[in-house]
């Protein structure tokens, strides 16, 4: 379940049970970092924080993240930037659109 770091850069976690479980028992995720969860392979939500169990948390009470089965963090203290990478190359894979969960014109 840890990071490790591989040449010399930041690695993603495995994929884990979106729970309430895993998000508590997971010591380093009192840190700054990304998050991504997903539902049958497909992304809901890419997220960033300066506490990531704070949001992992959170996230369990949303509507919409709610529904994820799976997570997947990165620890990082450029969260901000790395999130918006993501989405970019999320939304120029995807026809410019954002993961479901963030976009505000499907889950109004």
């Amino acid at each position: 379940m840890n990071i490790k770091e591989e040449n010399g850069r930041d690695v993603w976690s495995e994929w884990l049970d979106f729970n309430h479980f895993n998000i508590t028992t997971i010591a380093t995720l009192d840190t700054p970092g990304v998050f991504k969860v997903h539902a049958n392979m497909k992304i809901l939500y890419i997220g960033s924080s300066i506490n990531l169990k704070q949001s992992l948390l959170e996230s369990l009470s949303d509507p919409c993240i709610s529904k994820a089965r799976r997570f997947s963090y990165l620890k990082t203290e450029n969260a901000e930037q790395v999130k918006d990478q993501l989405l970019k190359e999320y939304r120029e894979s995807h026809g410019g659109s954002l993961p479901t969960c963030m976009d505000k014109s499907l889950n109004q």
